[in-house]
């Protein structure tokens, strides 16, 4: 969970507050060194995500389909193979497409229709042909992003015939509220990425590009803590006393 946080953390620190100083300025200038940068550890958050989002299904696949093996197979080791391996990809994923996208050749307007350096808005910029460009990052998404997504649906449908299979309400109940969090994280991470980086540029409308982009920079890192804080009694609590006091403050009004 934790390297889940470091993943959101600089996925934030590297979009929101150049994205905040765009809004109260009505636009903005960024160097090509910050371009390349801010690119490039925007693809090593967001490649690390999907890979630990994998890594979590993995385990509470252990958790409720094999209880008695999970103690046994998620040891200390495993967890550290895959931390390791989830950074190590995203790392080399990061370079790769930086190298890919800044390899072509741009000639201006210098101008980036978007609140960040993403692929789509940098690879329009370009004076050549960027369709080989486009079909290679595609074909390189299909192992990296659709086979994990597909290994997620896999555990969960296993986990959903687990749970079928419990005879008590409680433990069925208790089984679900384990991945419930992580199946909301999955579904509103997964789907954005997969409509702005696997649909061709003309198959979607570029300003629905940009809001689902949003949500996957800025929302899915802010909600992150609180879905996977819900579980929490005190969290519950805290929450329900500031919606209570928000309702009557409102009804004061």
């Amino acid at each position: 969970m934790h390297k889940l946080s470091l993943a959101d953390v600089l996925l934030s620190t590297n979009i929101t507050p150049n994205f905040l100083r765009l809004l109260l300025n009505g636009g903005g200038t960024i160097s090509a060194t910050g371009c390349i940068t801010q690119f490039y550890f925007y693809g090593v958050s967001a490649g690390s995500e999907v890979f630990l989002l994998t890594a979590m299904a993995y385990d509470r696949y252990l958790a409720i389909c094999s209880p008695l093996h999970y103690a046994s197979i998620m040891g200390f080791r495993l967890c550290l193979y895959m931390s390791l391996c989830s950074w190590g990809l995203a790392l080399m994923l990061g370079l790769f497409f930086n190298l890919l996208t800044f390899n072509v050749e741009f000639c201006g307007p210098f101008v980036i229709d978007h609140y960040f350096c993403d692929f789509t808005p940098l690879i329009k910029l370009s004076c050549t042909d960027y369709k080989a460009v486009e079909l290679t990052v595609i074909i390189v998404d299909i192992p990296f992003m659709l086979l994990p997504f597909y290994f997620i649906i896999y555990t969960y449908v296993s986990i959903g015939l687990a749970i079928l299979r419990i005879s008590s309400t409680e433990g069925r109940h208790k089984a679900f509220s384990t991945c419930s969090s992580h199946l909301i994280v999955v579904c509103m991470y997964y789907g954005t990425l997969i409509i702005v980086y696997m649909v061709p540029s003309k198959g979607h409308n570029f300003n629905m590009n940009k809001m689902l982009s949003l949500l996957y920079t800025v929302g899915t890192p802010c909600f992150n803590p609180i879905v996977y804080s819900l579980r929490n009694n005190d969290i519950k609590v805290a929450l329900y006393k500031c919606m209570s006091n928000q309702i009557s403050f409102l009804h004061s009004i």
